[in-house]
């Protein structure tokens, strides 16, 4: 099951905060039909089927496909100097 790193919960708590989402919203990975492309939303709740992955309120939702390609991977986050926000995925350790 996908993890979270420390940065990558505080981002997303954070994003979450500042959109004012109600509290059960979390980031959404979804993945393209036959793509290594991943797309991240901001989503109310997950959609049926999805994975819920909770770590200390960050929640994140991934869809089936997602979820397959991170079963074993990390979601990490850092934040620019401009403010942009940047994910990456590792593999756990």
């Amino acid at each position: 099951m996908l993890t979270m790193t420390d940065n990558a919960v505080f981002v997303i708590r954070e994003i979450a905060a500042q959109q004012q989402t109600p509290e059960s919203a979390g980031l959404r990975i979804t993945a393209a039909d036959g793509a290594d492309s991943l797309t991240l939303t901001l989503a109310d709740q997950p959609q049926a089927g999805d994975q819920v992955v909770d770590s200390s309120g960050a929640r994140v939702f991934l869809d089936a496909a997602a979820a397959d390609m991170l079963q074993d991977k990390s979601l990490d986050a850092e934040v620019a100097d401009d403010g942009g926000v940047r994910f990456g995925i590792a593999a756990q350790v």
